[in-house]
């Protein structure tokens, strides 16, 4: 159960296994947990400097559509590894798809129109999953590689447009 949970949750064997202990062998409440304890790190590494990352692309529709995003972490490390680099695909894919005007709420223009989960890519529901933000997905990133995940800025691009 620890190897599974830890599959399913990038975390640490520890980790898992108090998880799992604290839940009484119940996988769903265990994941819980180490979810909300995976926040309540991300919130302590909020601040810190996101000084290395990575730029992806994502072409859609033929070549009609296109998005570029920079996504920042702390370490080269994390920027190297597959999950930083698909989640940030992910998000250039969000940003293809759902045509976000800003990164966040906090960067809204007070004559922006449309809901928080319209412009602002954040609060967006992520493409793929609706019951998940693209913020809960730096979130989870965040828990699993125990580093601050900062999306920086974005370029969409459509032929006709």
């Amino acid at each position: 159960m620890v190897k599974e949970l830890r599959d399913a949750s990038g975390s640490g064997v520890m980790d898992a296994k108090r998880a799992l202990e604290e839940a009484d062998g119940d996988m769903t409440q265990a994941a819980t947990i180490l979810r909300e304890r995976g926040l309540a790190a991300a919130a302590k590494r909020a601040e810190r400097e996101t000084g290395q990352g990575v730029v992806d692309t994502y072409i859609h529709a033929g070549g009609r559509i296109g998005a570029l995003v920079e996504v920042n972490c702390e370490t080269d490390f994390v920027a190297n590894t597959d999950e930083f680099r698909s989640l940030v695909h992910e998000i250039a894919m969000q940003v293809a798809a759902m045509n976000p005007a800003v990164v966040s709420a906090d960067d809204r223009e007070p004559e922006l129109e449309g809901d928080d989960d319209e412009v602002a890519l954040l609060s967006q529901p992520w493409v793929k999953d609706a019951s998940k933000t693209i913020s809960d997905l730096v979130q989870d990133s965040m828990a699993k590689t125990g580093e601050n995940i900062r999306v920086r800025r974005f370029a969409r691009f459509e032929l006709g447009s």
